[in-house]
C-alpha cells in the first residue's frame, strides 16, 4: 500500500482522436436531452417552426415509454427526412448572419439526432405536393410510403434505453409527466393562436383552443383568453394588462396582484421574441418591481412578452435555448422594471370607482336614506361619544335635523331604567344632495381603535389605519428625499472591522461614491480586512457588518443605481414605520376621510411596506352571504 506522501504517478499520455459519431450524439443528447420534457419542447419547437396550427402531444408513462408530437405544419419532403436525422441538419440558418439573427425557436440542427441516439426514433411527414407520407425509421434507416395528410409526427419510443444509467435518474411517471405538461404550457401562454391537446395513457388530459385565427395580430382580449384557459380565471381576475414601450423594446402581457402572490415562484413565465426564457436580467427586474409590495418571501405572478429586435439578443448561449443574452442588459432591465412598477403602483381603489356598482334590492334603495339617519340617532341615543352630538354627525352627512324633541320618558316604576324612545322616521325629510363618488366611500366607525369601517357603493370597506398610514408616509418620503438623493449618515465612534474577500474589498473600493449616497463608509483597513466607519443614521442601532457585507453584494451583483434605491427605501421604510399613526389611537370622522383619501391617490397604497394589505372590500353579496339572506 502507497504511503500517503508518496508522489502521485504520471499519466500515460493518450494520443488525440476524433470521436465516433455515435459517441458525439450520445455526448450531445446530454446537452439536450435531460428527461421527457425536453424532448416534447424540442418537438414542440419544430412544429411551431413548421407553421403548425394544431398540435397534439401523445405520452405513455410520463413520456418515457412513448412521446408522440403530430401537427399539421407544412411537412418535410421524401428527399430530406434523411438529411432531418444528421447533426447539424437544419432548415433555420444557413449563414453566421443567420445565427446573429434568429427568429425561429429552433437552430442548432442537433435535437432531432440527440434523440434518436437514445431511443427509438420515427418520422413520418407529408408536404403538400406529395401524393403520400413517408415513414423513417432512425434505427434501420428504412424509409417507405405511409398514410398521414399534410404535416408531421414524431414518435420517441423508449427514451434512454441504450443509457440504463440515464433512466435511473429519471423521477416517478407522474412527475415527468407534470414537466411534459409544463412545457406544453409554456408553448401554449406564447401561441394563442395554435391549438393544443395533450393525452396520457389514452385520455386527453389537457386541450386549450386557438383565441383567434391564424395571421392575424394577436389581441389583448385573446392572450388573456388564452392565459385564463392555461392558469385559470383566478390569474386573469387578480392580474392586469400590461403595455410597455421603452424605444426598441415593447413589453406585453399580465402582471398580478400584489394579493395574488405565492408561495412558490411557479406563475413566472418571461418570453423573448416568442420563447419561453429563465433570464436573471427579467427575473431581477420583477422582483425589484415587487420588493415594496409583497410580504416576506412571496412570490409574484406575471406573464411578459418582450419584443425585441433578433440582433439585440443571442438565443445560442445555452444548448437548451432557455438563456439568452442581450446585448444591453440595463436598457432591458429598466424596460421591464419600469413597465411592472408602472401596472402595480397604481392605487386599486380607483378601479372601485371605474368598476359597476351592483344594484342593490329595492328594499335596500328605498330605505337607504332612512336606515342610514336611524341607525346613527340610536347609536347615539345609546351613548353619547364625547365632543360629537347628533346634529354633528347629521351635518357631516349632509342630513338635516330631526324636530326637537325631549329624549327622555319614564316610567311609572322609579326602578325602571330610562329608555329612549326610537327616533321619529324621516319619511318625509327631503332627499340628500349626492354623495361624492369615493372609490372607498365614507368611514363610519372605528373598531378598537385598528380598523376603519367606510361605506362605498360596493359594500363594507375595512381599512388598517396603521398600515394605509405607514404607507402614506413612505411614499412621501420617497419624494422629499429624491430632490437630495443621500441619506444622512453617522459616523462610529469605533469602526467595526470584518474580514473581506477580494470582491468585497474591490467594490468597497470602486464604489465609494454610491456607498456614500447610502450614508455608509466603509473603507480598506488591511488588505483583506474592510472598516465601517459610519451608518445611516436610522440603522445606528443595528448590525453594521451585517448592512455593509449585504450592501456590498448587491452592489457586486447588480447595477448600482438599483442597489442605492432598495437601500434607501429599506431605510425610508423604517422611518416611515415609525412616524405612522399608531393603533388603538381614535380617530375622528373628518380623520378617518382623510386617511381614505390619501389611500385612493397613493401609489401603492393598497400594501404597506412590509406587504401587508391594507385594505379589503366586502361587497354586498359576501355581507349577504355571512347573514345567509336570500335564502
Amino acid at each position: 500500500m502507497a504511503a500517503v506522501n508518496d508522489p502521485m504517478p504520471t499519466p500515460a499520455r493518450r494520443p488525440i482522436h476524433e470521436l465516433p459519431d455515435e459517441l458525439i450524439s450520445q455526448i450531445a443528447a446530454g446537452e439536450v436531452v435531460e428527461r421527457p420534457a425536453s424532448v416534447v419542447r424540442e418537438l414542440v419547437d419544430n412544429a411551431l417552426d413548421a407553421g403548425a396550427t394544431q398540435i397534439t402531444v401523445r405520452l405513455l408513462a410520463g413520456g418515457v415509454r412513448l412521446i408522440a408530437v403530430e401537427d399539421d405544419g407544412c411537412g418535410i419532403a421524401r428527399g430530406e427526412l434523411p438529411l432531418a436525422l444528421r447533426r447539424h441538419a437544419t432548415s433555420k440558418i444557413a449563414s453566421l448572419s443567420d445565427l446573429e439573427s434568429v427568429a425561429t425557436m429552433g437552430f442548432r440542427g442537433e435535437a432531432l439526432a440527440a434523440i434518436a441516439s437514445v431511443s427509438e426514433l420515427s418520422l413520418l411527414s407529408r408536404t403538400a405536393d406529395q401524393a403520400s407520407a413517408f415513414l423513417l425509421d432512425a434505427r434501420s434507416g428504412e424509409l417507405r410510403p405511409a398514410a398521414r395528410g399534410a404535416g408531421s409526427t414524431v414518435e420517441v419510443k423508449e427514451l434512454f434505453f441504450s443509457t440504463p444509467a440515464r433512466r435511473k435518474f429519471l423521477k416517478s411517471d407522474a412527475t415527468e409527466f407534470a414537466h411534459c405538461l409544463e412545457a406544453v404550457r409554456r408553448h401554449a401562454l406564447a401561441r394563442p393562436d395554435v391549438s393544443f391537446a395533450i393525452w396520457h395513457e389514452g385520455k386527453l388530459v389537457q386541450q386549450w383552443r386557438a383565441t383567434f385565427a391564424p395571421g392575424e395580430p394577436p389581441s389583448t382580449d385573446a392572450l388573456a383568453r388564452r392565459m385564463a384557459d392555461v392558469l385559470g380565471e383566478e390569474f386573469v381576475t387578480l392580474s392586469l394588462p400590461v403595455r410597455h414601450r421603452a424605444g426598441p423594446l415593447v413589453i406585453t402581457g399580465r402582471a398580478g396582484l400584489p394579493t395574488a402572490s405565492r408561495s412558490r415562484a411557479d406563475q413566472q413565465y418571461t418570453y423573448v421574441n416568442g420563447r419561453y426564457v429563465r433570464d436573471k436580467v427579467l427575473q431581477h427586474a420583477a422582483r425589484a418591481a415587487y420588493e415594496d409590495v409583497l410580504h416576506g418571501q412571496r412570490q409574484p405572478v406575471y406573464v411578459l412578452y418582450l419584443e425585441i429586435a433578433p440582433e439585440r439578443v443571442d438565443v445560442n448561449v445555452h444548448p437548451t435555448k432557455i438563456e439568452v443574452r442581450f446585448r444591453d442588459s440595463r436598457e432591458v432591465h429598466q424596460a421591464a422594471l419600469h413597465a411592472l412598477q408602472d401596472v402595480i403602483s397604481a392605487p386599486r381603489a380607483q378601479a372601485l370607482a371605474d368598476a359597476p356598482a351592483p344594484t342593490p334590492p329595492e328594499t335596500y334603495q328605498s330605505n337607504r336614506h332612512q336606515t342610514l339617519v336611524q341607525s346613527a340617532q340610536a347609536a347615539l341615543y345609546l351613548e353619547d361619544p364625547p365632543g360629537h352630538k347628533v346634529s354633528d354627525l347629521q351635518a357631516l352627512w349632509g342630513m338635516p335635523a330631526p324636530a326637537a324633541a325631549s329624549p327622555w320618558v319614564h316610567h311609572s316604576e322609579p326602578s325602571a331604567p330610562p329608555v329612549r324612545p326610537w327616533p321619529t322616521p324621516l319619511a318625509a325629510a327631503p332627499e340628500p344632495a349626492p354623495e361624492p363618488a369615493w372609490p372607498l366611500g365614507r368611514a363610519v366607525a372605528q373598531i378598537h381603535g385598528v380598523y376603519i369601517l367606510a361605506e362605498n357603493t360596493h359594500g363594507l370597506v375595512i381599512v388598517d389605519m396603521h398600515a394605509a398610514h405607514e404607507r402614506i408616509v413612505y411614499e412621501r418620503l420617497k419624494a422629499q428625499i429624491d430632490a437630495d438623493e443621500r441619506i444622512t449618515s453617522q459616523p462610529l465612534l469605533i469602526p467595526a472591522t470584518f474580514a473581506a474577500t477580494p470582491v468585497e474589498v474591490a467594490t468597497a473600493e470602486t464604489q465609494a461614491d454610491t456607498l456614500a449616497v447610502l450614508g455608509l463608509e466603509i473603507t480598506p483597513f488591511s488588505a483583506r480586512t474592510l472598516a465601517v466607519r459610519a451608518v445611516p443614521t436610522t440603522l445606528a442601532q443595528g448590525d453594521a457588518v451585517e448592512l455593509a457585507r449585504n450592501v456590498l453584494s448587491e452592489l457586486a451583483q447588480h447595477d448600482a443605481s438599483t442597489v442605492v434605491q432598495r437601500a434607501r427605501n429599506e431605510i425610508l421604510g423604517t422611518m416611515a414605520c415609525h412616524g405612522a399613526v399608531r393603533a388603538h389611537r381614535l380617530l375622528t370622522l373628518p380623520e378617518m376621510n382623510a386617511l381614505l383619501r390619501q389611500i385612493e391617490i397613493t401609489e401603492r397604497s393598497d400594501q404597506c411596506n412590509h406587504g401587508r394589505p391594507t385594505w379589503r372590500q366586502l361587497s354586498m353579496k359576501e355581507l349577504d352571504a355571512l347573514f345567509l339572506r336570500g335564502r
